[in-house]
């Protein structure tokens, strides 16, 4: 198997970024853990640029970067990739794409491996979507629920002054 993710432990979702509302993997990663040099990532998609459209590869311009740096946790891009040319980052499909052109035994393992966190990464961003709407709803029903509490306390205060006003008037 892999002896790069074996050996290190990678965790492959702390890997997936989300940049333009896409979910996406640095070339400098896939490299690591294709166990190539970055360089040999962006050649092939070079090579093959029609089978990377935008929407599966691209790469990041100044706000994408400050955008990962946030993600990322750190002003220091370098063990990330910065270098003398601009990260390369690939969605699910430019990952799949990518494992069939470069073609070796560790892509295919590898590109599973990936595939299986990005799915794992979609069903925990999924989970918490439901979980917060159904805490969102809970708010909404409990804020209802004061509302019409508000509204009777203010009724039975003014049929109180009411009581009160007529009792005054004897």
């Amino acid at each position: 198997m892999n002896e790069v993710v074996a050996k290190e432990d990678i965790k492959i979702e702390d890997m997936i970024y989300e940049i333009r509302g896409k979910q996406v993997m640095l070339d400098s990663d896939l490299a690591r853990i294709y166990e190539t040099e970055t360089k040999r990532i962006n050649e092939a998609v070079y090579r093959n640029t029609e089978k990377f459209p935008e929407r599966f590869s691209w790469i990041l311009d100044d706000s994408d970067i400050e955008i990962l740096r946030s993600q990322i946790a750190t002003s220091n891009l370098n063990e990330h990739g910065s270098r003398g040319y601009n990260i390369r980052v690939f969605t699910e499909e430019g990952v799949l794409l990518l494992a069939t052109i470069l073609k070796t035994k560790v892509a295919t393992e590898v590109s599973i491996k990936i595939i299986n966190a990005f799915v794992a990464v979609r069903k925990y961003v999924s989970y918490n979507l439901l979980e917060q709407k159904y805490i969102n709803n809970l708010v909404l029903e409990h804020d209802k629920r004061i509302k019409a509490l508000e509204d009777s306390l203010k009724k039975l205060i003014k049929k109180r002054n009411l009581i009160n006003k007529i009792e005054e008037d004897k």
